[in-house]
């Protein structure tokens, strides 16, 4: 009789252990369930959008994101827009791992609704569709203010740190980037060269000054304008090559945007004719043509903000 109530007793207790367990490890999950459905709130330009964090899904409209989300490690990227990707991201055109989403100014809608997204982060050039995107799934604009340029700039990137817990390196990435940017403000200082910021697209020029979108290299570089009255604008102020010799930089940053979309026209050939060659700029050989991967595709990025800042401290140096 003894015999059979310890047997029974033992089983209880195997019973007893056995429910614990399982309850405790329904807890855990539980825990952990809740965890990676925690969710966020972004304020942005368009609106005010909620989705959980962490999304394992994302589809990424602007290449400065995408550029930043790559320097970070993230890799919840399912869909970008491949045409034109710039040359340091072109793993991002591998077809297996990634979908083509359509161009940054057409969208392909079904190829999106396709890969069921948790997220989708957009930009200037797609904001006129957002209606349509956050249809389909929580959709944040992220295009960077170019009148203040370092704040807006540093708030996506702290977003974006916030989104996939990535906070810590954010900042290591941001410290690292001011810290070159005073050494760039400290080497300029010493400069009285004023430069004349052109954007060159199929033989026509366009000129870009303070608060304009290439215009932090006046207002966060602190180089100076050789015209103070350039309208600030996204496009650019259409000038002449009359208009370049009449201002007479003494030196240039050109953006070749031919260069940036596959076009034929060469910057250089259309730029560097007997006008422009009566220039300081032309004369001293300091017509710096910029990057357009980094300065017309993908600007507002870890890695292109990064390389911008170098590409002036090299200009003065």
């Amino acid at each position: 009789m003894k015999k059979w109530l310890l047997v029974a007793f033992t089983l209880m207790m195997v019973a007893f252990l056995a429910a614990c367990g399982s309850k405790e490890e329904a807890t855990e999950a539980d825990t952990a369930s809740a965890e990676e459905k925690e969710t966020m709130t972004v304020t942005h330009e368009l609106g005010e959008t909620t989705f959980d964090k962490n999304p394992k899904k994302v589809v990424v409209f602007d290449f400065g994101v995408l550029d930043s989300m790559d320097k970070l490690g993230i890799d919840s990227v399912v869909g970008v827009p491949q045409e034109s990707l710039p040359a340091y991201l072109e793993k991002y055109g591998d077809t297996e791992k990634y979908e083509n989403v359509g161009t940054l100014k057409e969208a392909d809608f079904e190829a999106i609704h396709a890969l069921e997204p948790d997220l989708i982060i957009i930009s200037a050039r797609q904001a006129d569709m957002y209606e349509e995107y956050a249809a389909i799934a929580p959709t944040i604009h992220m295009a960077v203010d170019t009148t203040k340029y370092m704040d807006s700039f540093k708030s996506n990137m702290t977003t974006l740190g916030e989104i996939f817990d990535k906070e810590d390196q954010v900042k290591e990435e941001l410290a690292a980037i001011e810290t070159q940017i005073e050494d760039v403000k400290t080497t300029v200082s010493k400069s009285d060269d004023k430069a004349l910021i052109t954007l060159a697209n199929e033989g026509k020029v366009s000129a870009y000054g303070a608060a304009s979108r290439f215009g932090l290299i006046h207002d966060v570089f602190g180089v100076k304008q050789a015209d103070e009255g350039i309208e600030a604008s996204t496009h650019g102020q259409s000038i002449s090559f009359e208009y370049i010799l009449e201002t007479n930089p003494d030196l240039m940053f050109v953006v070749d945007r031919n260069a940036a979309v596959g076009g034929d026209a060469s910057a250089k050939d259309s730029l560097e004719n007997e006008l422009v060659q009566k220039t300081n700029a032309y004369k001293n050989d300091r017509i710096i043509y910029l990057d357009p991967d980094y300065w017309y595709l993908s600007g507002g990025g870890l890695q292109s903000v990064s390389q911008m800042v170098t590409d002036i401290q090299a200009a003065f140096e």
